[in-house]
């Protein structure tokens, strides 16, 4: 059979139907996008001639995996996609430099603790060692970005992140704060040193992962939203440039300018890392995206 199936009458009537193109009312953006995305899906379906059986097989997996989406999501390159489509629409608008975006992952809890900076981020015991890491946040032009927030979260030294922990050993906000800066955009913080993690073993992810002969580890990296009045809201994360997963990360979460490679003295290590943000034209380049977030 060939791709032209899906343009016989019988097939484009069930996607309008399917869609909604011709019944009032609903969301007219929702129905122009899912009858696409449905078109593509059939397409697929008869290019590689994938048979009843494989297409439930592939519903079963995604209804096993509900819990994993923001683990599939990198996994399989969709969120990397999203950023690397934010930075053509902002090159399109001439809207270039500053610290460069990437994903967020599905690990963040929201009203972390609110407090100054160099702050401790560690709440609970763990027996590796302490890192510190300092800079500062800076606008377009150089300028000193006041009265900004950072929000930083990390894993542990197992790679498990509070409220995320299978253990369920650590407390709520361990490594997670929100570091309120001052005028001069310096801010600071130590924490017990971060280790990289897998997906958990067994489950969607890792399965899926498995199929397509890859892995599914990530680097030890640190996490960032940084905000200031004024500046667009910027989601990133700095990968240790000297873990063996930095150039092999499985949620494509690695890019040039994020690389940072600790000054490791003894089991302490250091990091000086600055952010640069872009100026924001309007408030909507302030705000977080509509992404639903953990809260403890």
């Amino acid at each position: 059979m060939t791709p032209d199936f899906i343009q016989t009458p019988i097939v484009q009537d069930l996607l309008d139907r399917a869609a909604g193109i011709s019944t009032t009312g609903g969301n007219p953006r929702l129905k122009i996008i899912l009858r696409d995305l449905l078109e593509g899906m059939m397409a697929v379906i008869v290019k590689h001639d994938i048979d009843e059986s494989e297409v439930w097989q592939a519903v079963n997996f995604l209804q096993q995996g509900v819990t994993e989406f923001g683990l599939l999501m990198p996994g399989v390159g969709l969120e990397h996609f999203l950023d690397l489509h934010m930075d053509a629409k902002d090159a399109e608008a001439g809207l270039e430099g500053g610290t460069p975006r990437t994903i967020e992952g599905p690990l963040y809890v929201e009203n972390a603790p609110l407090v100054d900076s160099d702050a401790n981020l560690t709440d609970d015991p763990d027996d590796t060692g302490t890192l510190y890491m300092s800079g500062n946040i800076f606008g377009a032009d150089g300028e000193p970005v006041p009265n900004a927030v950072l929000h930083v979260w990390h894993a542990n030294s197992k790679g498990f992140y509070s409220h995320f922990d299978p253990t369920g050993e650590q407390t709520p906000f361990n490594n997670r704060r929100r570091l309120k800066l001052g005028p001069d955009g310096h801010y600071g913080f130590q924490s017990k040193m971060p280790n990289g993690y897998s997906v958990p073993p067994g489950g969607a992810t890792d399965t899926l992962m498995h199929l397509l002969g890859r892995h599914g580890h990530r680097p030890a990296h640190v996490h960032f939203f940084v905000e200031a009045p004024g500046y667009r809201t910027l989601t990133t994360q700095i990968n240790f440039g000297d873990d063996p997963f930095a150039a092999d990360d499985f949620a494509f979460g690695t890019r040039a300018g994020l690389l940072p490679v600790p000054n490791r003295q003894g089991d302490t290590a250091y990091i000086a890392f600055d952010f640069v943000l872009q100026r924001s034209e309007n408030p909507l380049g302030e705000a977080f995206s509509a992404r639903v977030r953990a809260h403890a």
